[in-house]
């Protein structure tokens, strides 16, 4: 997975990403700019998961929207 989602597929992204990370506001998300690292910081934080669990929400969250 590329750590860096160009900037107009993220813009594309973000619903979804509302969709499966609904208590993240919509500035967190831009904020993110589709970076993985920092949505998996978001996560980590807001839901209080492990790094690893919430490496692999980002990770399928990409994979399964990478043809958007």
């Amino acid at each position: 997975m590329n750590n860096d989602i160009a900037e107009g597929k993220w813009k594309q992204m973000l619903g979804k990403a509302k969709t499966a990370w609904g208590e993240l506001t919509d500035d967190e998300l831009t904020k993110a700019e589709g970076r993985a690292d920092r949505l998996t910081g978001l996560i980590q934080e807001r839901y209080g998961k492990t790094r690893e669990e919430a490496e692999r929400e980002v990770r399928r969250f990409f994979d399964a929207n990478r043809n958007l």
